[in-house]
């Protein structure tokens, strides 16, 4: 199963609906960063709001896709994190400090556009 990544002006948008497995995970990280090589976008949006169980794989591939993209010259929010993610994450060591949240995707929308100062 792949997670589709919608392109909004210079912007991705990705709303993973579904719990994600390690083979899925990693073809995310591929697409998205293709997406990213291929579109020039300078910011992109990940919404987790249906993500209500992260593992230490997913969470590492979810750091690495932050940290990946920003090397691209792309900014992440991640939005609608899941109490049990975010205590996941933490509990993992995976803190994403520079990693701007928000509640839900419009929120998202607008902490990127603040963040990337448009």
């Amino acid at each position: 199963m792949r997670i589709p990544i919608l392109k909004l002006n210079n912007y991705l948008l990705i709303s993973i609906q579904t719990e994600i497995d390690d083979k899925t995970a990693i073809q995310f990280q591929e697409d998205l960063l293709s997406k990213i090589h291929e579109s020039g976008a300078s910011g992109v949006v990940i919404d987790l709001t249906s993500v209500e169980i992260i593992d230490s794989f997913i969470a590492k591939v979810l750091g690495d896709v932050v940290t990946m993209s920003d090397l691209m010259g792309a900014k992440v929010v991640l939005t609608g994190i899941q109490p049990a993610v975010a205590m996941t994450l933490i509990d993992l060591g995976i803190h994403l400090k520079n990693v701007p949240t928000a509640l839900d995707l419009e929120q998202g929308l607008i902490k990127l556009y603040q963040e990337l100062g448009e």
